[in-house]
Formats: C-alpha cells, structure tokens, sequence
C-alpha cells in the first residue's frame, strides 16, 4: 500500500488540538448551553395569576354591623301605655349610644311588634332585678318612666354591646382566644410527687365532664368543634421553688404573680397527648406535693386569697387543690370537690372562649344563655371579617411588592373564594346571624389558606437575592472557561486571518514585481 501521499502527522501535536477540532469542541458547549435554555426558563418560571385587586381594597372601608331588632311587651293592661312611652324614650337614649353601638357591630332599633322572632322585653310592675328566659327579659319598673328608660338602656347595652360597654373588661378581652373552628380541651391531673400521701389517684372526669362542660359545649357547637382529651401524671414537679410563709401556727407555700406566669413547666409536663394542628386549651388541676401543702396563690402584697385558680391568657386555666388533712388518706377526690373544681373550669372556659359575662343585677337560670351566645357570633363574625380583609390585603401587597412571587389558580380560588364569602357575611348580617357567622368562617378559612400556600411561602424564605447566590458559584465556574475559551478562540482566529491577508498582500506585491 501506498501512503506516499498522505500527509504526515506531527507527533508534538495531538489531533484534538488542530483549530477545527478544538473550535467544534466549544461550539458543542455552547450549543447544549443554548439547548437547554428554553428548559431552563420553562422549569423556573412562575405561575403569576392577577389578583382581584380593586374588590379586595374595596372591602377595606366596610363595617360589618347587625341590625339587633328588641320589642317590648306587656301582659298587664295598667301598662300598655306606659310600655309604649318606654319603647320610645330607650330609642331615643340608644340613639344617643350610636357611637357605642357601633364599635361593638350592632344597630338596636326597639318598638312594639312581637311578632317576629326577636329579643323581647316584657315589662312587668315590682322592685326585682331583670330576669332572661331564654330570649325574653323580664323587667319590672315602679319608678319614673325615665329612670326605667335608663335602667332598660343600660341593660339592653350590657347585653348586646358587652364588649364595649363602661363595664367591659379589658383585662378579660386580652385573655380570649384567637378565633379557630376546632378546639381539643386536655384535662390533666397532675400530681407534683405521686409518692406524697397527698397524691390523688383517680378522678371522675367523664361524670363531671358532662355535668359542668358538655352542656357548655353543645351550645357552642354552632361557633366550634370540640375534642376533649384527659390525662393523670404522677410526676409533675415545679420548676421554681414556692415562698414559704408563716401564718396561723402552720406553714404556708405560696405562688407569686412571677410564679404564675411560669408556672407551666414545659420540659417536665407532657400536657398534650394527641398530635393535631387543632389549638388546645389546656385544664390543669395540679395537687402539691406534701413539702408544698397548702399552696396558695399570693397577690402583689405577699398575702394568699380566696380563689386557688387563675387562668393563663390564651392558653388554659389551672387550679390548685390542697387535699383536706382530715381526708389526706383518700386517693380518689369526693364528688363535691369536683363539682366546685369543674364550675371552675367551666367559667375559665367560658373566658377562655370570650363569652361575656352577665351583669351581677340580671338574673338567669341558665348558665350559657342565648344573649350571651348571640353577643358572642356577633364578635367572632366581626373578628373573622376584619381578619379576613387584613389577611386579603396582606396578600396583596406582598404580591405587590415581591415582582416574582408566584400566584396559582389555588391562591386565585381561594382569594376569589375568600371575598365572595365575605361579601356574603354583610349580606346576611341584616338577616340571618347564624348565617353570618357561617360565611364569615369560610371567609378568614380561605383567606388564612391563601397566605399560608406553600408556593407563596417558599418565596417568602427564599427570595430573588437568594437564587443568584446559588447560581453565581454554580454557574460562574462553568461560564468563566466557557467564555475564556471563545475569547481565546476569536483572538486567535484574527490573528490568523489578519496574517493570511499580510501573506496574501505579499504574495501579491512579488508577482507584480
């Protein structure tokens, strides 16, 4: 065979490293770069749906107010006309409150027409304090018309406008739990040391549970759902040492008000057994140990009160129960004491939950009565409302403000969803107050749901600022050789081409000479 012809190659120089091999070897990188650009953009880009921007900042200036319809009645004829002259004078006396009404969400308006499912007052002659059946109030008067006026009028605003009147507490409202649609209560027994002749072994909670708690539950039902849970510890050690007093011959434990507000001691006490997002309201009823028998609970003086219970802003009440001496061989507690503890649990719940509490001069046989119950939908429909148009208006200024925070057509829906609820709350607040509060759950539930989307968060916890830190380091190091080597190449390809024409303009000039 004859390789006379062929070009000899140069051992020095590797076959890669010739100028079209080398070039096509960095055109091959720059085209799979290119390539996989469009996969690139289709992979990290956002889904950014509008948001009904205008609708939500038009709920912003709206107030959620119910119309509360009272008549009055008589069953005494001596009294229909003055009856009438009371109607009148309370309008005008809660005309002049309008201010008042409308911080707590309610427009009473009083007349004489019984005929519709309303709040009555049924005005009756005698000296007794004001008595609720139900939603009927008995009043009695035997003094002037406008003394009975203003005791009516300060009445009907006790009731129906609690949480705004001179005698709302805003101590009490700070204690209130924040809006949820399920609770779990957890009842814990807990014994400081189980090994004290102190220690209480068993308790009948189920019995007591649907005496004192139950009832309150059911009439609740419609605002939430409850789970209720229960539990005995027999190592519940505190985490502080109580003060030790002297006083009436014995020594006396006591918990200062810095005791108090730690005296949960969380690292020690397993308080809640199952695993649920669900908020808990925690029931403590906490038997010391015999080094700390009696433990009583001390005021900012140093001196022990009455009352052995407290309750912990927005998270549970405890009681602290100092077996009697007499009785300290007994390991199961005697009826009595539970009653006592669970009315206890029952008014700290009752706080917990924010229902109001009924004036010491009206009297009712009923421990949740449907005054209560209707001042309490009241206020969590106006919560919910207000937190609903702040959580939409959050939203929307997030999207504003993050230029590539993704919204999908589940925040989309939800959002939507959100404010049609919400429209629907005040369209039903004049008519229906059970529907009212049904909408307005729906409508802080979707909106809650919207801001927390897992898609809107993420961004939240890695913004824009972010990905390019992960990109420079990434990338730079790929496209730094990448484009040295294309500069390279570019230099060395005028070199050669500005060196042919200088070859090619030579070779010219000799033949011409």
């Amino acid at each position: 065979m004859d390789h006379s012809s062929r070009p000899l190659v140069d051992p020095a120089k590797p076959f890669f490293e010739s100028n079209h091999t080398r070039r096509s070897i960095i055109a091959s990188y720059w085209l799979v770069v290119l390539l996989a650009v469009p996969l690139w953009w289709t992979t990290t880009s956002i889904d950014r749906l509008s948001l009904p921007t205008s609708r939500v900042l038009a709920q912003q200036d709206k107030q959620l107010v119910f119309p509360v319809h009272v008549c009055l009645s008589t069953q005494e004829s001596s009294l229909a006309g003055p009856t009438a002259t009371l109607a009148r004078v309370v309008q005008q006396l809660l005309d002049a409150e309008r201010e008042m009404q409308e911080r707590s969400g309610v427009h009473i308006h009083t007349d004489l027409d019984c005929d519709r499912d309303v709040y009555e007052v049924e005005v009756l002659s005698g000296t007794n304090q004001p008595t609720i059946e139900g939603k009927r109030l008995r009043f009695e008067i035997d003094e002037t018309q406008v003394m009975s006026a203003m005791r009516l009028t300060d009445t009907l605003l006790t009731l129906l406008a609690p949480y705004v009147t001179l005698r709302s507490n805003n101590h009490q409202t700070e204690r209130v739990l924040k809006y949820a649609p399920r609770y779990r209560l957890a009842l814990s027994l807990l014994n400081e040391d189980a090994t004290s002749e102190h220690s209480i072994k068993a308790w009948d909670v189920q019995g007591h549970l649907s005496k004192h708690i139950s009832p309150i539950l059911d009439r609740l039902s419609v605002l939430h759902n409850f789970t209720v849970e229960s539990q005995i510890q027999f190592h519940a050690p505190l985490a502080f040492e109580p003060v030790t007093l002297q006083g009436s011959g014995q020594e006396v434990h006591g918990l200062t008000q810095e005791h108090l507000t730690v005296f949960v001691n969380s690292a020690e006490w397993t308080l809640s057994s199952s695993v649920s997002n669900d908020p808990v309201i925690h029931f403590i009823l906490f038997v010391p140990s015999a080094k700390h028998t009696p433990l009583h609970i001390l005021d900012a003086a140093g001196q022990p009160v009455a009352s052995s219970a407290f309750i912990l802003p927005q998270w549970g009440g405890i009681v602290v129960h100092n077996p009697n001496s007499a009785i300290s061989e007994s390991t199961v507690l005697v009826p009595s004491e539970l009653d006592l503890m669970f009315a206890t649990f029952r008014h700290q719940l009752m706080t917990l939950l924010g229902v109001p509490e009924l004036s010491k001069n009206i009297q009712s046989n009923q421990s949740l009565t449907d005054w209560q119950i209707d001042a309490l939908l009241r206020r969590r429909a106006i919560e919910n409302a207000q937190g609903s148009k702040d959580t939409l208006r959050s939203i929307v200024q997030l999207v504003r403000q993050i230029e590539n925070m993704p919204v999908g057509h589940d925040v989309k829906d939800d959002v939507q969803g959100s404010l049609t609820a919400l429209e629907q709350t005040y369209a039903a607040a004049s008519s229906s107050l059970h529907a009212s509060i049904e909408r307005s759950k729906e409508a802080i539930t979707l909106a809650s749901r919207a801001f927390f989307n897992p898609g809107m968060l993420a961004l939240l916890y890695f913004p824009a600022e972010h990905k390019y830190a992960v990109y420079t380091p990434l990338f730079g190091s790929i496209a730094a050789p990448l484009l040295a080597a294309v500069i390279r190449e570019l230099m060395a390809w005028r070199r050669t081409r500005h060196g042919a024409q200088q070859a090619g303009s030579k070779d010219a000039k000799e033949k011409v000479d």
